[in-house]
């Protein structure tokens, strides 16, 4: 079935969010169904050409073509033959390309007299050059930091990862990678000793149970949403557990839904462990086969029971019991998890719960059984493999030297010169050396932090002072540019060429469809150049990186990857171009890719080939090398677990409700793009605040209302919508730039993966105000009205 172009579907989709459906029965493939957008009135008849892409505008990475007529993108359709989305498109995907062209950096720009004004680009370089050059001078390596996105393409992050950790020499390398996904790489490495998602989509296709953990797909990955819908109502639809303090549209088609107080995931997740240790559903022989752990698993979650975790969580015992029976009794169970876990006090630790489970039960790595932890970004998996992030290229574990020197023999640089004598840089880390000036040079690249990060004024104090030199490299003018010392107008999606990985490991080719708009530049370009002008080399005296090419930089990322997890050896551009979407590991033994690890109950845990040593899920303390030897787990997952500890900050009589903040389906991160997009910024136009019907009675707001939400660290006034949230909780999307609801979250992270908490701050809610109508939130998502008051 193909959606045609017509002004009538702007509203379908809109309103429509998923699309028609098209129901299947377990183990039957899901049908293709084709969206297409073409703008301007345009048919397919009138299009010059269709280049072959992905979709950057959320983590499920579907196959695209793209519409160019007259050298410009005037459309997109889904590729029905690609394994992602099997040609269906989202409403961001379908629309949001639009925001590409409007309102878009072409020029650099360069500080002067306290004013951002255009320059060109040799003046804006040699401004970069010159102050990162005399920092490395007088402050050596560590003076210098990257701060990174999950949307650019691997060969952009394994260009800078080089540069950064071959020839600059500085651990101070992250990206907001960190505030999405860094847990799911936390949680997977100290369950399986090394990242890389086991399970794959098309598990969805044959389960029997589907639980969500924290994670909102219907707005979130919404063509993953649109398969599990179409399960959902086929013949032999799947059990579905969701847990969400919202009244989610995933929560209105859950079996049982567990609408927690944010803040107890971990407490929630012993329960349910404890629940299928106490009823016997465990699969002992995979357990003593293929883990180590069970006996300090057993003993921490033996008191956990349903009734302890009620009165912490909220819910009642018997939805705990009953979910537990569900995963205990089900024979095909896929796990999400998503940013209701991550982005809270405990995140690793509850997230390795869900681990254990598939393991007790034996579920991993066979068709219909398999954990899902998500990604909150479309390439956030390049910046994790490439290390461009806290991590080593190729999943290599920083503290193992033949991994370092493995590495120095690609590079050709000596194994010293890679930072490899403490734990890589964290961002939240990164941004406190900036503001005691340590990091005196600070690179920013494809994100917003002065929108995106916690404690929001404190970030915009730190970018806009003296003490550290900031420069940007965005598509637009943003919060953040608007405080650097020198702008880069960057090339966007389609405008370069380069590969992505989605979360289930598809790699995907993203061709060039149309020439860069002004003066912009790819990110490898930039980089590039300054490497060059930087006069970065290896140890023979050659150039550093060796390539000048996205081919080049992903032929050198192959031999990187070669022999490790995450193996690229097998793929190819004229590969990717022809099949669509391929899953690494892709090599000579698996030339069609691998559609889910594990499946032999091997893991890669080996004291020598492992990624990371692992952690302390209570602490974080680091386990050392000769600690990880002794209990070497060699090729078994491993059992880990910590005891629940309440959130960082709780409500008191001052503070007396629970803040949790999210995302809403038609807006991308900080609104860049979508905000640009007619149909989207339509549909979302500006700031709201959520709040449960029993809180608005108890404080006299209506729907509408001007309302008042403050923290320990400010305030936000907004409209206010009367939602399902449960009661005693305000949600709040953190989209808008204008009403940045960050400026209310609060500065403390999770001890392993060091992901800020984002879910639980204590506000005051008063109302201020009568409004002008009902709040401009969507009425069709989670954020819908509660007593049908939206906006029509």
């Amino acid at each position: 079935m193909t959606e045609k172009s017509s002004h009538a579907q702007h509203a379908d989709r809109i309103a429509d969010i998923w699309g028609t459906r098209t129901p299947h029965a377990s183990g039957t493939q899901w049908p293709a169904r084709v969206d297409q957008y073409l703008a301007d009135g345009l048919t397919a008849a009138d299009v010059d050409r269709w280049v072959r892409s992905a979709c950057l505008l959320c983590s499920n990475g579907c196959g695209v073509e793209i519409a160019v007529r007259d050298g410009r993108i005037v459309g997109v359709r889904g590729r029905p033959e690609d394994r992602v989305n099997h040609g269906r498109l989202g409403p961001k995907g379908l629309y949001g390309w639009q925001g590409q062209q409007r309102d878009r950096l072409t020029t650099p720009l360069i500080r002067r007299n306290g004013q951002l004004v255009e320059t060109d680009w040799e003046t804006a370089m040699t401004a970069v050059v010159q102050r990162s050059r005399t920092l490395l001078d007088t402050k050596g390596p560590l003076s210098h930091g990257f701060f990174t996105s999950g949307q650019l393409m691997s060969e952009e992050y394994y260009t800078l990862a080089m540069i950064g950790k071959g020839g600059i020499g500085t651990p101070h390398m992250d990206g907001n990678t960190r505030w999405c996904t860094s847990t799911a790489a936390a949680a997977f490495q100290e369950t399986f000793g090394c990242d890389g998602q086991p399970g794959s989509y098309t598990d969805i296709d044959s389960c029997d149970a589907i639980f969500l953990y924290g994670h909102n797909v219907a707005e979130t990955q919404t063509v993953l949403w649109a398969r599990m819908l179409d399960r959902l109502d086929g013949a032999d639809p799947p059990r579905l557990v969701c847990v969400d303090p919202r009244r989610t549209k995933v929560a209105e088609r859950a079996t049982v839904h567990l609408p927690l107080r944010n803040g107890t995931n971990l407490a929630l997740m012993n329960a349910l462990v404890h629940e299928l240790i106490a009823n016997g559903f465990v699969d002992e022989d995979y357990v003593a086969a293929h883990t180590v752990g069970i006996d300090a698993l057993e003993e921490l979650t033996r008191d956990t029971t349903p009734e302890w975790a009620a009165e912490i969580c909220d819910v009642p015992a018997d939805d705990i019991r009953r979910a537990a029976e569900i995963f205990g009794t089900s024979k095909r169970v896929v796990s999400t998890v998503s940013m209701g876990f991550y982005q809270s006090h405990q995140a690793t630790a509850a997230s390795c719960q869900v681990n254990n489970m598939h393991l007790l039960r034996g579920m991993i790595g066979r068709p219909g059984a398999g954990v899902l932890q998500m990604n909150g970004q479309p390439t956030a998996q390049n910046n994790r493999e490439c290390g461009c992030g806290p991590a080593l290229p190729g999943f290599r574990n920083w503290a193992n030297p033949e991994h370092v020197a493995e590495l120095a023999a690609l590079w050709n640089v000596d194994p010293l010169a890679i930072p490899h004598w403490a734990p890589p840089t964290d961002a939240m880390t990164m941004f406190r050396y900036a503001e005691q000036g340590s990091i005196g040079f600070l690179w920013i690249a494809g994100t917003n932090p002065g929108v995106s990060m916690p404690d929001l004024a404190r970030v915009r104090r730190i970018l806009s002072g003296d003490q550290c030199f900031v420069v940007v490299s965005d598509g637009y003018r943003t919060e953040t540019t608007e405080l650097a010392d020198v702008v880069l107008p960057t090339a966007l999606w389609a405008e370069k060429t380069g590969t992505h990985t989605n979360v289930d490991r598809t790699v995907h080719l993203s061709e060039q469809a149309v020439q860069p708009p002004g003066q912009a530049r790819s990110d490898l370009a930039i980089w590039i150049d300054y490497a060059r002008r930087l006069g970065l080399t290896d140890k023979d005296g050659g150039p550093l990186p060796p390539w000048n090419t996205p081919a080049e930089a992903f032929e050198a990322w192959q031999r990187c990857s070669a022999g490790r997890p995450v193996d690229y050896t097998g793929l190819s551009y004229e590969l990717l171009h022809e099949h669509g979407g391929i899953q690494w590991p892709c090599n000579t033994a698996v030339p069609a890719g691998t559609e889910r690890l594990y499946a032999d109950g091997v893991f890669p845990t080996d004291a020598q080939y492992c990624q990371s040593y692992g952690h302390d899920l209570a602490t974080g303390a680091p386990v050392t090398e000769t600690q990880y030897r002794a209990t070497d787990p060699a090729g078994r997952a491993i059992l880990k677990a910590a005891a629940y500890e309440p959130a960082y900050e709780l409500p008191d009589d001052h503070y007396p409700l629970r803040l949790t903040t999210g995302r809403t389906v038609y807006h991308w991160h900080t609104r860049t793009k979508t905000a640009r997009a007619p149909q989207l910024q339509q549909a979302a136009p500006s700031m709201w605040l959520e709040v449960s019907r029993q809180d608005a009675k108890q404080y006299g707001v209506a729907e509408g209302d001007i309302v008042r939400v403050t923290s320990r660290r400010g305030s936000l006034e907004a409209p206010a919508r009367i939602s399902h949230v449960r009661e005693g909780v305000v949600f709040g999307p953190w989209h808008y730039g204008d009403d940045p609801i960050n400026e209310l979250t609060l500065n403390a992270w999770d001890p392993i993966s060091r992901q800020p908490e984002f879910k639980v701050a204590a506000v005051a809610l008063e109302r201020v105000r009568a409004g002008d109508g009902p709040a401009p939130a969507p009425t069709n998502t989670a954020s819908a009205p509660a007593n049908g008051e939206g906006r029509s």
